[in-house]
């Protein structure tokens, strides 16, 4: 849960592209905590902070897979129909790219912020074609912590896509947020538990809309 000041090396993403393959198949360590609307949402407990990291698999009806990958790397976009965004954007720093990403939450609560890299790769698995994404929070002296937000400076997510053979995609997500300050650890666990399935129905409803511009 580190911060990451480069790429990711190639064997992350291959990890990551396995996990779809074996679609919901977790170690006895992970927690089966929810089911939702044809998602399994499993976690296991970060000792170090208290929190949970989460596993989602599932399938996105009507989205391809292509489409659900320019959504979900669409930062333009994802102000459109993400309604917790306050301000996204990319920036060059020291010859890589990084993404800033401020957070609205709820008064009394101050707003979260983060700096992240991501890259996408895409992936052939006998033939089939699977997107993959990774993002990891890092740390930049071009993007200073603000005095009015909290920065989030342990932020891990994957995503991995491929197509359910008709017309909509197989997902499977990781993410382990620490958004510090003081809140309780079972808000933010609540939080999370409910944020994840609802930010991927959102992404879905995006993809319909997406579809409809190109």
């Amino acid at each position: 849960m580190e911060h990451t000041s480069g790429g990711f090396p190639g064997e992350e993403f291959q990890k990551a592209c396995e996990e779809l393959q074996q679609f919901g198949r977790v170690g006895n360590d992970w927690q089966l905590l929810m089911e939702h609307e044809g998602f399994k949402i499993y976690r296991r407990l970060d000792e170090q902070t208290g929190l949970y990291e989460y596993k989602v698999f599932g399938v996105l009806d009507n989205c391809p897979p292509a489409v659900l990958a320019d959504v979900y790397m669409d930062l333009d976009y994802r102000k459109q129909w993400d309604q917790f965004v306050k301000e996204l954007y990319e920036k060059e720093c020291n010859g890589k790219t990084v993404v800033y990403w401020q957070v609205k939450y709820p008064f009394p609560m101050s707003n979260r912020d983060y700096v992240y890299i991501r890259q996408q790769r895409d992936l052939d698995m006998d033939g089939q074609k699977i997107h993959v994404v990774l993002a990891q929070s890092t740390c930049v002296p071009q993007i200073p912590e603000r005095s009015d937000v909290v920065r989030v400076n342990q932020y891990k997510q994957s995503l991995v896509i491929e197509s359910d053979g008709k017309n909509g995609s197989k997902v499977f997500m990781y993410y382990f947020d620490n958004p510090g300050g003081q809140i309780p650890s079972w808000l933010i666990n609540w939080v999370a538990k409910n944020g994840v399935p609802n930010f991927l129905k959102d992404m879905a409803k995006a993809c319909q809309n997406y579809l409809k511009k190109t």
